[in-house]
């Protein structure tokens, strides 16, 4: 059986050892060696990365109590060096000691306790068994975290019997009776757990809850922790020195010249409808006037209108008139047939019949009906095709 180093250590980043058997299997080549700190995925938190004689890592599973490592290919030699990404590691340590004191702070401060945990590539969540939480709990919450993170007390894990762990305060028993391990934050608590944890909560860095909702009964936090939380945060003042700069104010400003922003641009948008309402009255007349005596459709192919420009024009023309109405948008290769009503004829119908000989997709009623095209080839074949039908 292999020897688990990362119960050793969780600094463990580099270590020589043999490689003990190699299983090919359907999805891969899977290798077991006599010491490991590679940690297997478990208990919410990811498996460990890296080389193992200069081959890459891919994961990492647990099976009857042994480690296998699914690598590229086979090492050449049975004695390797190998290596952890320490980088993915200790992000996953941070979070994980950052869940634990997380989940001790809420059920403290609420007697809510975790029922789940989860640690993401980007984002870490815990399910809290509480029905809602305010935004001044949650407030609360992360400044009493974030205290405890610069007490800067001990995280210890060591393995008890069933015997010793039932003296233990233990915040929920283990599904296992031996090997437990347990994972003590000084004076804070204690918990069955077999993930890597950092040596003080001073290591975790810092704790930013961004969010809390209701999730099946519960409220799921998602939280950052250490380097994750300065990377948001850098990011987050990268995007408020750009708005800076292109608002030319402070960012105490910001959010004014951005309220100021959005009323200019709701009032343009009026303007720009009145306009377009106008232009579409014009438009619609001159199509009328402009059409051969006797046709029995007005049929006009549109170089930049959008799909809703089409509906409104369409709707124009026919109250004015109770020819069938054919429109094309050449920007977005879709089609609009409409109708009066006076007319025994469904404009629905006629697309539903038709359309996927063209490959166009849509519908709609008796009197309007909408369809898409994905290439103009297809749309202008349609519209063609209907032209004639009428």
């Amino acid at each position: 059986m292999t020897k688990k180093l990362y119960y050793d250590s969780a600094y463990i980043k580099e270590w020589s050892t043999i490689v003990t058997s190699a299983i090919e299997r359907e999805d891969g080549i899977y290798v077991t060696l006599a010491e490991t700190a590679f940690y297997p995925h478990g208990g919410g938190q990811p498996c460990d990365t890296g080389t193992i004689g200069g081959i890459a890592v891919l994961d990492v599973v647990l099976e009857d109590q042994e480690v296998l490592h699914k690598v590229a290919q086979l090492p050449g030699q049975t004695e390797v060096e190998c290596a952890i990404d320490w980088t993915r590691r200790f992000d996953h340590m941070q979070q994980h000691s950052g869940q634990h004191l997380l989940s001790a702070v809420f059920l403290k401060l609420y007697q809510a306790a975790t029922v789940s945990f989860h640690l993401g590539s980007e984002y870490a969540t815990i399910d809290l068994d509480l029905q809602e939480l305010s935004a001044e709990q949650l407030a609360e919450a992360e400044q009493e975290v974030n205290r405890k993170i610069y007490q800067n007390l001990a995280i210890t894990s060591y393995f008890v019997t069933a015997e010793e762990m039932a003296k233990l305060p233990l915040v929920k028993l283990p599904k296992v009776t031996e090997d437990i391990r347990i994972v003590e934050i000084e004076g804070v608590e204690h918990n069955a757990c077999g993930g890597t944890h950092v040596a003080a909560t001073g290591s975790i860095g810092m704790i930013k809850l961004l969010r809390s909702e209701k999730q099946k009964g519960h409220v799921r936090v998602t939280f950052l922790c250490g380097g994750r939380a300065l990377a948001a945060f850098n990011d987050h003042v990268q995007i408020i020195s750009q708005l800076s700069v292109k608002f030319n104010t402070g960012k105490e400003e910001i959010m004014d010249r951005i309220g100021k922003w959005e009323q200019e641009q709701k009032l343009l948008m009026v303007e720009l409808a009145a306009v377009k309402e106008q232009n579409d009255s014009y438009l619609a007349r001159e199509l009328l006037a402009s059409m051969e005596e006797g046709s029995r459709v007005l049929a006009h192919i549109s170089e930049d209108r959008t799909l809703k420009d089409l509906q409104s024009l369409a709707a124009k023309l026919t109250a004015l008139t109770d020819l069938r109405v054919l429109l094309l948008s050449a920007a977005e290769n879709k089609a609009v047939l409409a109708n009066s009503g006076s007319a025994d004829f469904s404009c629905g119908a006629f697309f539903k019949a038709h359309l996927g000989k063209y490959q166009g997709k849509g519908g709609g009623s008796d009197k309007l009906a909408q369809a898409g095209f994905p290439s103009w080839e297809g749309a202008l074949a349609f519209y063609n095709f209907a032209k004639e039908q009428f």
